[in-house]
């Protein structure tokens, strides 16, 4: 079976990270993930990582993870880049001496189109599908001098795939990767993302398929899609409500079937992005993406 981790959006309702870990390990998770840092808190990064190091160690967390924010490449503001570059090697420096680093799902900085009327949801014309050859370098050149200084760390980037950025689908998270050309950096594959857009996108199994050996990571989470009474007037938008893992338009059966299938080897992330007693979402999704690895392992 895969390890199963925890998106910290389960445990964002006033939990404190002591109780995120005891939860999370007396659930029967194999690790949460952390974002980078914490809104609204008045912490330092230090005291941030010093409780998350406490606590996973106390209760025996076996990974802990991190995701954004990561570094803005999408700006021509080279002295801002440059800043963002220092700030996450310093946090790398100050994580790696309090857990044991694994992945870390990672964003090149959110991209518009700025000709796009900002009222309009339609990622099909921002992300990739706007990029420039110039955010395509940026991007690269930032990936690259970050993988070099984490070799020594063994830690593994994942581009989560997600709307609005240049790693919006399956396709330009491996041109990324490809032009980066370093073993330490892949894909976080969160094909739940894909469900809102209202273009074409490559089906679930062939998205799979174009990650290949660079599928480092996964997140798992669903979505009912609803009618709208004006889609005509708003072909732009669809209508999505977040369900439970085992609800809305993905098989998640089919999906880490297929996992198996191509000899996937990382953990799989699960979320509840949805209101409501998240908790208890956490206990009955985990328990569904395990019974789901519990058939097919008897097949």
């Amino acid at each position: 079976m895969y390890p199963v981790i925890m998106h910290i959006n389960y445990m964002e309702q006033g939990q404190t990270i002591e109780e995120i870990c005891r939860k999370a390990v007396k659930m029967g998770y194999d690790g949460v993930e952390f974002r980078r840092r914490r809104a609204g808190k008045d912490e330092t990064p230090e005291q941030y990582l010093d409780e998350i190091g406490r606590w996973s160690r106390e209760y025996g967390l076996r990974y802990v993870l991190f995701g954004g924010p990561g570094v803005n490449a999408m700006t021509p503001d080279r002295a801002l880049i440059r800043r963002e570059l220092d700030d996450y090697k310093r946090f790398l420096d100050l994580a790696s001496t309090r857990v044991k680093l694994s992945i870390l799902n990672f964003f090149t900085g959110p991209l518009m189109d700025p000709t796009v009327d900002n009222t309009r949801v339609a990622y099909h014309l921002h992300g990739s599908f706007c990029a420039q050859p110039w955010h395509w370098e940026s991007a690269a050149a930032v990936c690259q001098e970050l993988a070099d200084y984490a070799a020594p760390l063994g830690v593994k980037f994942a581009f989560e795939t997600h709307m609005s950025y240049l790693h919006d689908i399956a396709e330009s998270a491996k041109k990324l990767c490809d032009m980066i050309d370093r073993p330490n950096f892949g894909i976080n594959l969160d094909y739940g993302n894909t469900q809102y857009f209202t273009c074409k996108v490559a089906p679930l199994e062939e998205a799979i398929e174009i990650c290949g050996d660079k599928l480092f990571y996964t997140h798992m989470k669903n979505a009912i899609q609803l009618s709208r009474p004006d889609a005509n007037k708003n072909p732009d938008m669809k209508l999505m409500v977040p369900s439970a893992l085992s609800e809305g338009g993905i098989n998640h059966r089919a999906y880490v079937k297929k996992l198996y299938q191509v000899g996937f080897g990382g953990p799989i992330g699960i979320e509840a992005p949805r209101p409501g007693d998240r908790e208890w979402y956490a206990k009955q999704d985990l328990a569904y993406i395990r019974e789901v690895m519990a058939d097919i392992d008897a097949e």
